[in-house]
C-alpha cells in the first residue's frame, strides 16, 4: 500500500496483527522491500510483532527525488570526492528518519520497535537520537557510528559504493549475485536460484536505479559522526554484527555497542552483511528475546 510519511509518499506492507506491538524494519542503501527474506518477516509476525516494511525515499516504489539538483553520476560523485569537493546531497539520513516517524503517524503508531540494516542501522541510529519519545527499542544491524569517510580512503571505499545503471534483468541478477559473493554470509549462504529470484522481484518494481541509489549514498556521506549523541542514550539497544562482515568491519559494530550504556551486543560467526533465509531465524530469535527482556 502506499503511506503518505513527511511529505512523500512510501511504499509500505504491514504484517500481522496491528493490535501486537509494531516493528518497523528499515533497509540498507539501495535495496528494497523485496530484499528481506520472507521468514524473517514471517519469523518476527510469528513471534508476536506487527512487522512493518517499506522501500525507504529513492527506491523501489517510494518517492523518487529525480528532479533533485545534487549529483547522482557515479563518476561524477568520485571525482569531487577525490579532489575534496563538497558534495550537497539531495536530502539527509535526519530526513529518512523522519520519513519513519510520519510513517508511524498515518499508521497511528505512537511507539515502535526499530530495526535498521547497514544505512538503515544509521538511519535507526538518529531516530533514537532524535526521536527517543517515539522509541521502544533499537536494533542495530550490520552499521556504524562514525561518518563513511572515517571508514577508509575515499578512493578504495567510493568505488564499492556507487550504482551504476543495470541495462537489463540478466544483469542485475549477475550483479545481485556477485554482490552475495563479497558482502554475503558464508556461514548462511542462499542459492543462486534464490539471489537471482531476489534481483528480479526489485527489478520488476522499477529498480535498481543508479540515481536515487547515489542519492541515498550521498546523505549517507552528510551524516554526522553519532558517537557523542550515543553515549547519552537511554534506550534499549541491541548490536547486532556478523564476524564476516567485509563492508563494515565488526569491530565498528562492536564500537557502537561501547558507546550505549547498557547495550546488547550479539557478534555472530559466519555472518556477513546480508541477511540470509538461513541466517533469519537467529536474527528474530535474537530480537524477540531482547524486546521479551527490555518489554
Amino acid at each position: 500500500m502506499q503511506v503518505k510519511a513527511n511529505g512523500i509518499t512510501l511504499e509500505v506492507q504491514d504484517h500481522g496483527d496491528t493490535a501486537n506491538p509494531a516493528l518497523i524494519l528499515i533497509r540498507g542503501l539501495g535495496t528494497q522491500l523485496v530484499h528481506w527474506p520472507e521468514n524473517l518477516i514471517t519469523g518476527f509476525v510469528a513471534a508476536g510483532f506487527r512487522t512493518i516494511i517499506f522501500d525507504n525515499r529513492d527506491v523501489g516504489l517510494s518517492t523518487r527525488f529525480d528532479t533533485a539538483t545534487a549529483p547522482a553520476e557515479a563518476d561524477d560523485i568520485i571525482a569531487k570526492a577525490l579532489a575534496g569537493e563538497e558534495i550537497r546531497a539531495a536530502y539527509s539520513l535526519s530526513d529518512m528518519a523522519c520519513d519513519v516517524i510520519g510513517l508511524m503517524d498515518t499508521l497511528d503508531i505512537g511507539r515502535a520497535h526499530i530495526f535498521g540494516i547497514s544505512m538503515g542501522g544509521a538511519i535507526a541510529q538518529l531516530l533514537a537520537i532524535q526521536h527517543p519519545e517515539r522509541i521502544l527499542t533499537d536494533t542495530l544491524v550490520m552499521t556504524t557510528c562514525r561518518p563513511l569517510v572515517e571508514r577508509g580512503a575515499v578512493a578504495e571505499l567510493l568505488p564499492k559504493l556507487v550504482a551504476r545503471e543495470d541495462a537489463s534483468l540478466e544483469a542485475a541478477q549477475d550483479a545481485l549475485v556477485a554482490e552475495y559473493g563479497i558482502w554475503g554470509s558464508p556461514g548462511y549462504p542462499a542459492s543462486e536460484a534464490y539471489i537471482r529470484a531476489q534481483a528480479q522481484a526489485a527489478y520488476l518494481r522499477g529498480g535498481p536505479k543508479a540515481a536515487g541509489i547515489n542519492r541515498q549514498l550521498l546523505a549517507t556521506m552528510s551524516a554526522p559522526d553519532r558517537r557523542p549523541a550515543l553515549k547519552a542514550l537511554d534506550l534499549p539497544c541491541c548490536v547486532i554484527h556478523g564476524l564476516d562482515d567485509t563492508l563494515i568491519p565488526p569491530d565498528l559494530g562492536a564500537e557502537i555497542a561501547a558507546h550505549i550504556k547498557g547495550s546488547s551486543h550479539h557478534a555472530i560467526k559466519g555472518m556477513g552483511h546480508i541477511i540470509t533465509p538461513m541466517l533469519a531465524p537467529e536474527i528474530v530469535r535474537i530480537v524477540s528475546e531482547f524486546v521479551r527482556q527490555k518489554a
